[in-house]
C-alpha cells in the first residue's frame, strides 16, 4: 500500500494533527515503508509456533516491585497542571 496525499490528508484529519507541507512527502514515504515492512511480516510462517512462544526459558523473569519516591518528579508534573494544590489536581466538579 502506498500512502498518497489523499490518505495522508485523511490521517491528518483523523489524528487532529497539522502536518507541515514541507514534511508531507517525507512522512508519506516513511509511512509507506512501515506498511511495506508489515506486509513482509505477514508473509512469515508462524504455524509451527505456539501462541505463547517465548525465547526465555520459564517465561518472563520477575523483578522485585519496590516503590520509589522522587518528590522532584511530582513537583515537575504538578508545575505543568493548569490547577493543582497540595499535590492534587484540581478539576471541575462533574457529579452533584
Amino acid at each position: 500500500m502506498t500512502i498518497d496525499n489523499r490518505v495522508l490528508e485523511n490521517l491528518e484529519k483523523l489524528s487532529m494533527l497539522k502536518i507541515e507541507d514541507s514534511k508531507k512527502e517525507e512522512l508519506a514515504n516513511q509511512l509507506t515503508e512501515i506498511l511495506e515492512y508489515i506486509e513482509n511480516l505477514k508473509e512469515l510462517d508462524t504455524d509451527h509456533l505456539d501462541a505463547t512462544f517465548s525465547t526465555l526459558a520459564g517465561g518472563t523473569p520477575m523483578r522485585e516491585d519496590t516503590p520509589k519516591s522522587n518528590p522532584q518528579v511530582a513537583k515537575d508534573i504538578f508545575s505543568h497542571a493548569p490547577n493543582a494544590q497540595n499535590d492534587f489536581f484540581i478539576v471541575p466538579k462533574i457529579i452533584e
